[in-house]
């Protein structure tokens, strides 16, 4: 497997290695030593999710307060993703800063998020199915959103789809109706 840091501390990518043969193919997705060696912990696993979405269905910026915080582990199982992470640690010196990575039923990356990240998804197929494993169960009264169109994040999402239409956004009342980054707690919590 490879493992390539992002530019967010705290974040990484997992590719692993597909080996094929007249059947079909074969890959390691998750090893735990490997896995603890990078991050320099353990995953634990609390509940996996999986979503389906139509081209150009833009999920999150979602995120859990931290502390008690939720790690993700991420993949896409069918179609593709543009999948972001962004920094939502308060006194982090990338605080508000985003990176992003394709994930895909081809290369079968992974992204694992460490707690006070923030994650989005892009569906860039129709169909495209996503799957998470997170570290701590779906809490309500923890879980938030960030606007993912600020302008003071500045993400460059795309406007095309994997075959090159255009895509048009499809956003829930939820994560339309999102605050802004400065207009979050945890923004105040930084300047506090």
């Amino acid at each position: 497997m490879r493992v390539r840091e992002l530019a967010i501390p705290g974040a990484w990518e997992f590719t692993p290695t597909v080996r094929v043969d007249p059947r079909g193919g074969f890959a390691e997705m998750f090893k735990a030593s490997e896995f603890e060696q990078v991050v320099g912990r353990p995953f634990d696993l609390l509940q996996i999710n999986s979503s389906t979405s139509a081209a150009g269905v833009l999920r999150g910026i979602h995120y859990t307060e931290d502390p008690p915080g939720q790690a993700k582990y991420v993949t896409c199982t069918r179609g593709a993703f543009v999948d972001v992470v962004v920094d939502l640690r308060p006194d982090s010196p990338t605080f508000g800063a985003w990176d992003s990575i394709i994930i895909d039923d081809v290369d079968r990356r992974w992204v694992f998020l460490s707690e006070g990240l923030g994650h989005a998804l892009l569906s860039l197929a129709d169909d495209s199915t996503v799957t998470y494993l997170c570290s701590l169960e779906y809490s309500p009264e923890f879980d938030h959103a960030v606007d993912a169109l600020d302008p003071d994040i500045g993400i460059a999402w795309p406007t095309a789809d994997r075959e090159g239409r255009a895509l048009h956004l499809l956003r829930s009342p939820k994560d339309a109706e999102a605050p802004r980054l400065r207009e979050t707690a945890v923004a105040r919590r930084g300047v506090a």
